[in-house]
Protein backbone atom coordinates (compact mmCIF):
# COMPACT_ATOMS: atom_id res chain seq x y z
CA UNK A 1 0.00 0.00 0.00
CA UNK A 2 1.37 3.32 -0.92
CA UNK A 3 0.35 6.38 1.80
CA UNK A 4 -0.22 10.09 0.06
CA UNK A 5 1.03 13.59 1.47
CA UNK A 6 -2.14 16.03 2.48
CA UNK A 7 -1.20 19.99 1.84
CA UNK A 8 0.89 19.91 5.31
CA UNK A 9 3.00 16.70 3.86
CA UNK A 10 1.42 14.54 6.15
CA UNK A 11 1.64 10.59 5.78
CA UNK A 12 -1.93 9.47 5.81
CA UNK A 13 -2.40 5.90 4.65
CA UNK A 14 -4.25 5.07 1.51
CA UNK A 15 -6.38 2.25 3.11
CA UNK A 16 -7.31 1.02 6.60
CA UNK A 17 -7.71 -2.87 6.21
CA UNK A 18 -10.76 -4.57 8.14
CA UNK A 19 -8.95 -8.00 9.80
CA UNK A 20 -10.44 -10.44 11.56
CA UNK A 21 -9.18 -11.14 15.33
CA UNK A 22 -7.32 -14.52 14.46
CA UNK A 23 -5.79 -12.75 12.07
CA UNK A 24 -4.47 -10.01 14.86
CA UNK A 25 -3.64 -12.79 17.08
CA UNK A 26 -1.45 -14.80 14.39
CA UNK A 27 0.86 -11.66 14.64
CA UNK A 28 1.31 -11.63 17.93
CA UNK A 29 4.48 -13.12 19.23
CA UNK A 30 6.39 -13.46 23.03
CA UNK A 31 9.81 -11.90 22.73
CA UNK A 32 11.82 -11.66 25.89
CA UNK A 33 8.51 -12.52 27.85
CA UNK A 34 6.10 -9.73 26.26
CA UNK A 35 3.41 -9.60 24.09
CA UNK A 36 4.49 -7.65 20.64
CA UNK A 37 3.28 -7.08 17.23
CA UNK A 38 6.14 -6.51 15.08
CA UNK A 39 6.91 -2.90 13.10
CA UNK A 40 5.48 -4.32 9.84
CA UNK A 41 2.37 -5.91 10.99
CA UNK A 42 0.99 -2.62 12.51
CA UNK A 43 1.99 -0.61 9.37
CA UNK A 44 -0.08 -2.94 7.07
CA UNK A 45 -2.97 -2.97 9.71
CA UNK A 46 -2.63 0.76 9.42
CA UNK A 47 -2.21 0.86 5.61
CA UNK A 48 1.32 2.52 6.03
CA UNK A 49 4.92 1.08 4.75
CA UNK A 50 6.74 0.52 7.38
CA UNK A 51 9.54 2.84 6.72
CA UNK A 52 6.06 5.42 7.02
CA UNK A 53 5.23 3.93 10.05
CA UNK A 54 8.36 4.14 12.00
CA UNK A 55 8.52 7.68 10.67
CA UNK A 56 5.14 8.61 12.47
CA UNK A 57 5.92 7.07 15.42
CA UNK A 58 9.64 8.94 15.68
CA UNK A 59 7.96 12.15 15.05
CA UNK A 60 4.93 12.11 17.88
CA UNK A 61 7.52 9.67 20.40
CA UNK A 62 6.02 12.23 23.09
CA UNK A 63 2.88 10.48 22.92
CA UNK A 64 4.47 6.64 23.44
CA UNK A 65 5.16 5.55 26.80
CA UNK A 66 9.07 4.93 27.67
CA UNK A 67 8.72 1.28 26.82
CA UNK A 68 6.40 1.16 23.91
CA UNK A 69 9.11 -0.15 21.50
CA UNK A 70 12.55 -2.25 22.20
CA UNK A 71 15.16 -2.97 19.03
CA UNK A 72 15.33 -7.04 18.63
CA UNK A 73 18.87 -8.22 18.65
CA UNK A 74 19.84 -9.98 15.57
CA UNK A 75 19.35 -13.40 17.31
CA UNK A 76 15.66 -12.48 18.31
CA UNK A 77 15.57 -11.42 14.16
CA UNK A 78 16.95 -14.67 12.93
CA UNK A 79 14.41 -16.64 15.03
CA UNK A 80 10.98 -15.07 14.27
CA UNK A 81 13.08 -15.23 10.60
CA UNK A 82 12.47 -18.75 10.79
CA UNK A 83 9.21 -19.18 12.19
CA UNK A 84 7.40 -16.71 10.18
CA UNK A 85 9.92 -14.69 7.75
CA UNK A 86 10.45 -15.48 4.60
CA UNK A 87 12.85 -12.22 4.24
CA UNK A 88 16.27 -12.77 2.16
CA UNK A 89 18.33 -9.32 3.03
CA UNK A 90 19.70 -10.03 0.03
CA UNK A 91 16.57 -9.92 -2.22
CA UNK A 92 14.49 -6.99 -0.66
CA UNK A 93 13.35 -8.48 2.50
CA UNK A 94 13.92 -6.88 6.24
CA UNK A 95 17.25 -5.99 6.23
CA UNK A 96 17.29 -4.00 9.33
CA UNK A 97 16.29 -5.23 12.63
CA UNK A 98 12.46 -4.75 13.44
CA UNK A 99 11.48 -2.01 16.24
CA UNK A 100 8.56 -4.00 17.80
CA UNK A 101 5.84 -2.06 19.41
CA UNK A 102 4.79 -3.94 22.75
CA UNK A 103 0.88 -5.12 22.90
Amino acid sequence: MQEEKNRNDVVEPAEIQIIDENSIREKIHVIRGVKVMLDYDLASIYGYTTKAFNQQVRNNIERFDDDFMFLLTQKEVMCLRSKILTSNSGRGGSRYLNRTPRR
